[in-house]
């Protein structure tokens, strides 16, 4: 018997929470999914953990954790807040629900969160999994030490400077999160008595994790875990930092041994859908055991799309082509009885033979990739200059200027085989070239790291991985091109792409809903959610729910509208002129849609308040930011949101929340229209400018568009027109989150308010088309006085 009120974590639910989670509670119960459109405030957060703690909590089920994920940090930071609020919430006779966030090792890494000891962001992984195979060495079966003497090592040397009184380069402990570990902050290391130099790094940290551990095959790695996660409720990422630090062992180390003995872990799409993550960390939650959330799911297509696509750049077909000439020089050395600076190459050689004698890879084998490789790069490097001389003549003398672009190995509207495929038939290259690169990778990077001593991530195996991929999938649902990103590199030559471009092979999963569905097979159940989720019927086909369906598992739907008071809100669909290319032009003509737009704007802006602009493009972002600010004058302070980084971001929306009211206006493909938090008197007005319909002329969108013309028979709306609305109604869903906000929402375009052949008004929820009131351009500024006196009257 479900007692799910006991963890709900307010007082009384909201009538549409009561149906969700009871809808996803025996839906799951069935080994089923529940998609759950619902708007902004109908609590979607809390009607999924109530469901999934319950169904974990009830003993007639086989749930044994709630495995949460999302793609906005946003959202990731009100699960948090909400299994908090349940927690305060909770009965006292029941136990607080243990919960976890997922980090990468960057942020958890106590020498890379102070970067110490050589650590950076860019090189933690390989610097950390380095130290952690040194301290097994040391510490495992035949090794010189144990992980106890390792770590009583570590804490005598810092006893040792703070006896000294010398503080060394970076203080006598190292400190973070609030909490000073028992260890200096550099690097200890390992002597056994022998010459200067001949000393082994160890990570203190790790090898108090180690001893830690109970003996293999005599108990839970979790018995590594210094503090009781039953009693503690959620460890956010500084909590689990400060125990393990207190402590003295691995954060990341525990942090893997918690994944298994918590009711709830939070994480993102990459902690389930991205292959390596999956294999290296979070497996082991893939199971029917868990109740999986993804929310934001209206992003779940494109971010898998882009997780299980395959990429390999130039330089790493450059660094794999190194790797595996390091592995044959030695062996030609020998053979040629050369010797080079440093001694005799006869140990490396036998070291190799070894390795190639307990496998079944060849030195010519070796030998063979290696020329392909090359050649590869060859032939790539030949199609990127083609490619420049045929679209921007004269681009030698301009490097700096080019553009981002997409070189497309195949008619993106024509499936057929890829002219890079093509071209190595030609050249004479076997299909074991393709099939063999992986094993050959995998070799040469265990040899490498053999002579080494060093567990770093090599070139060659992701190098293999991709040219298998290559081969075997087909030329229908996958699409080949190359990559072309803008970047400068000053080490390259000054007349060549390269110091201007990255250039990558491609391989792009038009149609993720088979990965998409068979992973979401391996969980129990669970629910995916979003305030944009219409029409569920194309979600259900690009998610791989309807997959699910035809295997017997139930999928339910349903959809929870607005349910705050009406009279806090207007909304209006503005039958201005569509505002495409071809009848606005470029954003330095002046055209009569861009007058209407420009007039439009300003009316719109001079709103009381914070008004938030969105636009198809950053392009067009600037046009609208120049006209306001032209325009508006002293009225109203115009901030114009770019492609950046997150921290320029949250210091641009911190500029928008604080003070007198502004005009933000951005692109709707950035970030600050989907997942902020705008309530409160934070946003008063949201404007969508156009249909956001992604560059059609991208040879990668054509693929996508005619690989769901094959898969669903309508790849323009599957591909193009559905998201471009999603985007749409998320930016103006930014405006009214509780029953307190008051605000107006505008779509303007024509396409959003009148029924034509390019009609976007349909694809908007039947509640969502009532409210959006259909109106002229001159009829606007009635809609928007009436509003300003709703305001002046509150």
């Amino acid at each position: 018997m479900s007692n799910w009120r006991a963890v709900f974590g307010h007082e009384t639910p909201y009538d549409e929470q009561v149906d969700g989670i009871e809808t996803a509670i025996e839906t799951a119960r069935d080994g089923g999914f529940l998609a759950l459109e619902g708007a902004c405030g109908t609590g979607k957060t809390m009607i999924a953990l109530t469901a999934g703690i319950d169904l974990v909590r009830d003993p007639e089920t086989d749930f044994e954790r709630v495995f949460v994920l999302t793609s906005v940090k946003q959202q990731l930071r009100q699960f948090e807040a909400d299994l908090e609020t349940i927690n305060a919430n909770l009965p006292d006779e029941h136990q607080p629900v243990s919960g976890l966030t997922l980090v990468g090792k960057a942020d958890v890494c106590p020498y890379n969160r102070e970067h110490l000891a050589g650590f950076d962001d860019a090189t933690v992984y390989d610097r950390c999994e380095t130290l952690r195979e040194r301290t097994r060495d040391l510490t495992g079966e035949g090794g010189p030490t144990t992980a106890a003497a390792l770590t009583a090592s570590a804490r005598s040397q810092q006893i040792g400077l703070a006896d000294s009184g010398d503080d060394g380069s970076g203080g006598r402990f190292l400190e973070t999160a609030d909490e000073t570990a028992a260890y200096p902050p550099e690097m200890p290391a390992y002597s056994d008595g022998g010459p200067a130099g001949s000393e082994v790094e160890f990570c203190p940290f790790y090898a108090q994790y180690l001893a830690d551990l109970p003996e293999e095959g005599e108990g839970d790695p979790a018995e590594a875990i210094p503090f009781d996660l039953t009693q503690h409720g959620l460890l956010t990422a500084d909590e689990l930092v400060a125990r393990s630090v207190r402590h003295g062992t691995c954060p990341h180390s525990v942090m893997g041994a918690a994944l298994g003995h918590v009711e709830v872990v939070i994480g993102n799409y990459y902690h389930a859908f991205d292959p390596t993550t999956v294999a290296v960390f979070t497996g082991a939650l893939l199971d029917e055991s868990t109740f999986v959330v993804c929310d934001e799911a209206h992003m779940l297509e494109p971010r898998v799309r882009s997780l299980v696509s395959e990429r390999v750049a130039d330089a790493t077909l450059r660094d794999a082509e190194t790797e595996l000439t390091r592995v044959l020089q030695p062996v030609r050395a020998e053979r040629e009885g050369r010797r080079t600076e440093g001694g005799s190459k006869t140990a490396d050689a036998d070291l190799v033979r070894a390795e190639l004698n307990a496998t079944d890879v060849s030195l010519e084998e070796i030998e063979a990739t290696r020329s392909f490789l090359r050649a590869v790069r060859e032939e790539l490097d030949r199609r990127v200059r083609a490619h420049l001389e045929r679209t921007q003549p004269g681009w030698r003398a301009r490097l700096r200027d080019l553009r981002d672009d997409e070189i497309p190995l195949r008619d993106p509207a024509v499936p057929g085989e890829d002219e890079l495929s093509e071209w190595a038939t030609r050249e004479g290259f076997s299909d074991a070239r393709w099939v063999r690169a992986e094993s050959v990778g995998a070799v040469v990077a265990r040899i490498l790291n053999e002579a080494e001593d060093e567990e770093r991530t090599r070139a060659a195996p992701a190098v293999g991985r991709v040219l298998g991929e290559w081969y075997r999938q087909n030329h229908t649902e996958y699409f080949r091109e190359i990559e072309l990103e803008r970047t400068w590199n000053e080490t390259e030559p000054g007349d060549t792409w390269r110091r201007a471009y990255s250039a990558r092979l491609a391989l792009h999963n038009c149609v993720p809903s088979d990965a998409i569905g068979s992973r979401l097979a391996r969980f129990g159940g669970g629910i995916l959610m979003s305030a944009t989720l219409e029409p569920i019927d194309v979600f259900t086909d690009v998610t791989g729910l309807s997959y699910l369906e035809g295997e017997g598992r139930p999928v339910l739907e349903r959809r929870y509208g607005l349910h705050f008071p009406d009279e806090n809100r207007e909304s209006f669909a503005v039958a201005a002129p569509k505002f495409t290319y071809e009848n606005r032009g470029r954003p330095d003509e002046s055209t009569p849609t861009r007058a209407h737009y420009a007039d439009a704007l300003v009316r719109i802006a001079r709103l009381p308040g914070n008004v938030l602009v969105g636009m198809p493009s950053y392009g067009e972002a600037t046009w609208a930011a120049g006209v306001l600010e032209e325009r508006l004058a002293d009225e109203k302070t115009v901030l114009l949101d770019a492609s950046s980084d997150d921290e320029t971001t949250e210091s641009l929306k911190d500029a928008f929340f604080a003070g007198e009211g502004k005009v933000l206006v951005t692109s709707l493909r950035g970030t600050l229209t989907e997942g902020v938090d705008y309530g409160g008197d934070r946003l008063s007005a949201a404007v969508v400018c156009g249909v956001p319909i992604v560059n059609t002329a991208s040879p990668l969108t054509q693929a996508v568009r005619r690989a769901y013309d094959d898969a669903f028979g309508n790849g323009f709306e599957y591909a193009l027109t559905v998201p471009a609305v999603r985007k749409a109604r998320q930016a103006v869903g930014r405006v009214i989150r509780s029953e307190a906000d008051v605000g107006i929402r505008l779509l303007l375009d024509e396409r959003y308010a009148r029924d034509s052949w390019d009609s976007v008004r349909g694809y908007l929820p039947e509640d969502e088309r009532a409210e959006f009131q259909p109106v002229s351009p001159d009829m606007l500024g009635v809609g928007l006085e009436r509003f300003e006196r709703t305001l002046e009257g509150r």
